[in-house]
């Protein structure tokens, strides 16, 4: 196996510039997903990783191993598409075996044997002798895997490869895919648009917008501790506020002391934080951590409309022309509802001023 190295990757097509200044490093072993909008540069990357898009500046490194004029079917690298790409006048095995049409199969074993190896390991033992077109969007999603997997590769990069399958079958496939990656420990590069796909299978995500890299860290850490307004809101639903900081206990007067009070419209809201009166700052709270009821940093707000989700209840809430969402274990009732949050259950990010331009223009 091996480690992988992005250094300042950039990209652009037609004048647009699809990758800016990427750097990453992915260990040896590790399940590393890009995750991002459509357009955002995570495919881009996959295509430079695996040689199909030649970089305008930057490196490509697997291990030591510099990549730049290294053909594809000399990169060591199993590829997973989105669409399969399975030939259909080939059976399962031969479309498997065909992944070792440029080296001998791994371990000294024959063809036919890595075949039947893989077909195991990705739970479609037999299948052999059946064509593509007589299994399921799954089925054939696996055996495009076990053609990846067959010669070893150093790598595997997997291209949206859930999206064209139903959601309760994306959630299983992708729990193997997980298993097998782990039982092989072969180091793995997974794009998706997916935010739950992401968080649920990686060891580590990098969170990509507008062609940059924004945050990368393990799913639990960028989730809960989102560097920017836009990681905090991509990544799963998020209440973003932008307010103006005060000296605690005189809102509204200004100064210059650092304060932990944070003014949003008419409320006041204590954080922890550290700025000076008059900056702005941008915080998040996620809808699991708005608590109904009295709180200390509570407000009222109106109940636009209520969705029940199975476990719990999503709530849609109109404060001062603000969308909050509030996620709860009972259905509300009420048309009003008082809600609030603690202290520790805010976050602030990075804002770029755009939520408080949108905040001022609704209050004038």
């Amino acid at each position: 196996m091996t480690e992988l190295h992005l250094e300042h990757l950039s990209k652009s097509f037609d004048g647009v510039d699809a990758l800016r200044d990427v750097t990453l490093d992915v260990a040896d072993g590790e399940f590393f997903t890009l995750v991002g909008p459509s357009g955002c540069g995570k495919t881009t990357t996959l295509r430079a990783i695996a040689g199909f898009e030649s970089p305008d500046s930057g490196s490509v490194r697997f291990g030591d191993r510099e990549m730049a004029g290294v053909p594809p079917e000399d990169r060591d690298a199993g590829i997973v598409f989105q669409n399969y790409a399975l030939f259909p006048h080939m059976t399962v095995g031969e479309n498997v075996a065909y992944g070792l049409r440029f080296r001998d199969a791994p371990g000294g074993r024959s063809n036919d044997e890595r075949v039947a190896e893989l077909l195991e390991l990705v739970d479609l033992p037999g299948f052999e002798e059946r064509d593509p077109d007589e299994l399921s969007g799954g089925q054939r999603q696996r055996v495009a895997l076990a053609r990846a997997l067959a010669p070893g590769p150093d790598v595997l990069l997997l291209d949206e490869p859930m999206s064209a399958l139903d959601a309760r079958l994306r959630q299983d496939l992708r729990t193997q895919v997980k298993r097998i990656q782990s039982e092989l420990g072969i180091t793995t590069v997974y794009v998706t648009h997916d935010q739950e796909e992401a968080l649920a299978v990686s060891d580590r995500v990098a969170v990509m917008n507008d062609g940059r890299v924004e945050q990368v860290g393990a799913p639990e850490a960028v989730y809960r501790e989102p560097d920017t307004r836009f990681v905090a809101e991509f990544l799963g639903e998020n209440n973003v506020f932008a307010g103006e900081a005060v000296a605690d206990g005189a809102a509204g007067r200004g100064g210059d002391a650092p304060t932990g009070a944070v003014r949003v419209g008419p409320a006041t809201f204590h954080l922890p934080v550290d700025a000076p009166a008059g900056s702005e700052v941008v915080f998040c709270v996620r809808p699991e951590k708005l608590v109904r009821g009295p709180s200390e940093n509570g407000f009222e707000a109106t109940v636009e409309t209520v969705e029940f989700l199975g476990e719990s209840f999503r709530a849609h809430l109109d404060w001062e022309g603000r969308d909050v969402t509030l996620r709860t274990a009972e259905r509300p009732t009420d048309e009003r509802l008082r809600v609030g949050f603690a202290p520790e259950d805010a976050h602030v990010v990075s804002g770029d001023g755009r939520e408080r331009e949108v905040l001022e223009e609704r209050e004038r």
